[in-house]
């Protein structure tokens, strides 16, 4: 193609010998590289605000530096794949190789450091492997890797049959980098899918993203082991010793593990869950690997092993129902009113606006006391998460207001303290008030 091309520039007058063609092609890969630029930029417009509106309704958020990265990354990706078909076209010059070259591997480094800082890994890691596509593409296209790799291999020693160089120790960081981003890539990827599917119930939903996960490790592990060329027959009496003492070393971690499974498999626990484990009470936030994390109403966040769950005796206010009854007792002076405090009472409770009104509340008469007549408050909530101390004080202070208003007594323990004999008196015993009593 580059003979006919040169043939006709020469018969036309455009070029005066066959060198000059290579600043022809120059000139066009400049054109066809900025039309390439212009094309993803304008299709970058068009097509961005869906993806991200995809992106938005799987990941269950907005965010405009999500809408932004998912911009550039239509608009790199697009370039570079343009500039990958125009060089497979022809046969092209030095000067024009370079330019494809350039744009090529500067727009798949910025995409690929888009895609690593889009789904959450560190700044350091995303400029680290956009560098390393940069270099990649750029030895591979103007004479290959095979000088730098020889370089590299010549730093190093041998141990046996085995050569331990920095081309070994780089090709192992490179790998175990690349293998965890994409690790963390389809994991987020198939988190959001699972997260957002509508016939999973949320339990559901995270023993699949728990499950993805592991069997996304997994496959990352066994594909490392075959790029790396690492044969495991040979280690495997150390694979044998080794595995024993990581058993175990790792016997509670992968009992948690588990643990943490069949959790969600029977969802006895759920995320949301109102729990109280010992001394710990609180609504379950997350199931995790190895723990529960539970939130108390201190704001205190809980790691309990998953272990012991499964093993020690839980106490959930929402397996089955989420409603909570509680009760609230209450005593009043033997001179009151009994009808008026029982109204006062069901007014109490039906005021307070995290009282449910089905089931409606009951209000009892439970005792005659020493010193009082007793009654019980019994009212449901649905909400046990928000606590019982704040909703147990909100009735009792809308209690209090009504039983002063109506001049309900609420009565408290009276004692009379008997001296025989005062120092220096005599006579007989006197009886001295306590203070604060009635007489």
């Amino acid at each position: 193609m580059n003979e006919a091309i040169t043939t006709a520039f020469l018969r036309w007058g455009w070029i005066r010998r066959p060198d000059d063609l290579q600043y022809v092609e120059g000139v066009l890969a400049a054109l066809i590289a900025t039309t390439a630029l212009i094309v993803g930029w304008g299709l970058s417009r068009l097509v961005y605000l869906r993806l991200a509106a995809i992106w938005e309704r799987r990941a269950g958020y907005e965010s405009p530096l999500a809408r932004r990265r998912i911009r550039d990354m239509v608009r790199r990706f697009t370039t570079a794949m343009l500039i990958g078909m125009a060089l497979n076209l022809n046969d092209w010059s030095l000067i024009a190789s370079v330019v494809f070259g350039l744009t090529l591997a500067i727009s798949l480094a910025l995409f690929v450091n888009d895609l690593v800082r889009g789904v959450r890994m560190p700044d350091w890691l995303g400029t680290f492997l956009g560098l390393a596509t940069l270099v990649s593409i750029l030895a591979s296209m103007f004479g290959g890797l095979d000088p730098i790799t020889i370089a590299m291999d010549r730093v190093g020693f041998n141990l046996g049959q085995k050569r331990f160089s920095l081309l070994w120790v780089v090709t192992i960081a490179v790998t175990v980098l690349v293998l965890y981003t994409a690790a963390r890539v389809v994991n987020r990827i198939a988190g959001h899918i699972i997260g957002s599917s509508d016939g999973l119930d949320p339990t559901q939903k995270l023993l699949g993203q728990k499950i993805a996960g592991v069997v996304v490790i997994v496959i990352a592990f066994f594909i490392g082991i075959d790029a790396l060329g690492i044969d495991l027959t040979a280690l495997s009496f150390f694979s044998g010793a080794f595995g024993l003492a990581i058993g175990f070393g790792l016997q509670k971690t992968i009992g948690n593990l588990f643990a943490g499974i069949i959790l969600l498999l029977d969802r006895s626990i759920k995320p949301g869950d109102v729990i109280a484990v010992g001394d710990s009470f609180g609504w379950v936030n997350k199931i995790g690997v190895r723990a529960v994390s539970v939130i108390t109403r201190d704001g205190k966040e809980h790691l309990i092993p998953n272990e012991d769950l499964m093993t020690t005796a839980v106490e959930n206010w929402s397996y089955s129902d989420r409603n909570v009854r509680m009760r609230i007792p209450v005593g009043v002076a033997y001179t009151s009113d009994m009808q008026l405090v029982q109204e006062l009472l069901y007014r109490a409770v039906d005021e307070s606006p995290r009282v449910l009104k089905d089931p409606a509340p009951r209000i009892w008469m439970t005792d005659f006391g020493d010193n009082a007549v007793n009654w019980e408050i019994r009212a449901w909530i649905s909400d046990p998460e928000g606590g019982m101390g704040n909703i147990r004080g909100d009735v009792l202070m809308r209690v209090w207001n009504l039983f002063q208003e109506h001049a309900i007594e609420i009565p408290f323990p009276q004692r009379d303290l008997y001296i025989k004999e005062m120092p220096g008196m005599g006579g007989a015993p006197t009886a001295v008030p306590h203070p604060g009593e009635a007489g």
